[in-house]
């Protein structure tokens, strides 16, 4: 049986709308203050989606980022997969939208739905892919308007949330190559599916819904579910805190960044927070803060990079992947 190949990241992309929300702004629209904004969440800003901006509009962009930094032609992606709450339409998939706007004109496209886990989950799908020999180079790539299903007049929501898109461009590299995806770990648990949820769909209400959330129980699980998947990831790599270069966490919130950073005895100086200028934009958070880490030197090659994020379901999980 011939081993499998390894997922190598080539490029990494990201683009956020040009509409900024500021704390100041939202306090005009909602009961709320910068102060109180700032001290439960640690956001100052968020990007919102211009009027008939779309998912695959902003997932485009990121995916064209992705490629220029890796020096390749859309011509050569044969997998797109797309994670997303907030698709354009409830189908044809925003991953085939995204698709024929590139011109890629073979391989599969589809999305993942996993909420703000979307980006672990598609990551780990198109690793399977790559690895078994199924496609040779992928675009990941999370895009969310979650400004489309707040309701803004729920301040424990709405302050909470932007849009914004994140891609990377993978492909599949020798077995001996020491780049790539060392570990992937995805969980999830119907359970607790009435702390994080849409109160909409086509096959209930007919409509789309808005976002609720119960945070502190939210906050409860997160910390003890992500810190779970990264030491699992961790130890089937045969790596410790102190072989991370890199913790990009899902930017949820900075106390939950900040509390499994802790927990994990990984240092402040090792976590890439972008939560105070993009607030959680679900699915692309990661790849979008991958995507500035790389972009002013911070990620270089050879480092170790590890991703985690927890989302509505509940759905969990982590990554871990060499530069």
């Amino acid at each position: 049986m011939t081993a499998e190949r390894r997922s190598v990241v080539r490029g990494v992309g990201g683009y956020l709308p040009e509409k900024v929300l500021t704390n100041t702004e939202l306090a005009s629209m909602v009961e709320t203050s910068d102060e109180w904004i700032r001290e439960r969440t640690g956001i100052q800003e968020r990007h919102i989606a211009a009027e008939g901006e779309t998912t695959a509009d902003m997932a485009v962009k990121a995916a064209e980022h992705a490629l220029k930094n890796a020096g390749l032609d859309a011509g050569e992606i044969d997998l797109i997969v797309l994670a997303t709450a907030t698709p354009d339409y409830t189908f044809p998939a925003t991953a085939t939208i995204v698709q024929e706007r590139l011109g890629v004109r073979q391989g599969a496209a589809f999305d993942v739905h996993a909420v703000c886990s979307g980006f672990v989950y598609a990551l780990a799908t198109a690793d399977n892919f790559l690895a078994r020999g199924q496609a040779k180079t992928a675009l990941v790539i999370g895009s969310e308007t979650f400004s489309r299903i707040l309701d803004w007049e729920d301040r424990s929501t709405c302050v909470l949330f932007g849009d914004g898109a994140g891609a990377l461009v993978m492909t599949a590299e020798e077995p001996q190559s020491e780049r790539g995806v060392m570990q992937t770990y995805i969980r999830s648990d119907g359970r607790y599916r009435d702390l994080l949820y849409v109160d909409g769909g086509p096959s209930t209400t007919k409509t789309v819904g808005h976002l609720r959330m119960s945070g502190n129980q939210v906050f409860r699980h997160a910390v003890g579910k992500i810190s779970e998947s990264i030491e699992h990831v961790m130890q089937d790599a045969g790596l410790t805190a102190d072989d991370i270069d890199w913790f990009v966490p899902h930017q949820a919130n900075q106390r939950i960044l900040d509390s499994v950073a802790k927990k994990l005895k990984i240092p402040e100086g090792r976590v890439v927070s972008t939560v105070a200028r993009h607030g959680n934009t679900s699915a692309a958070s990661i790849p979008l803060a991958m995507s500035e880490a790389f972009e002013d030197g911070r990620i270089q090659p050879g480092d170790n990079v590890l991703i985690e994020a927890l989302g509505g379901g509940f759905t969990w999980g982590a990554a871990l992947i060499k530069f």
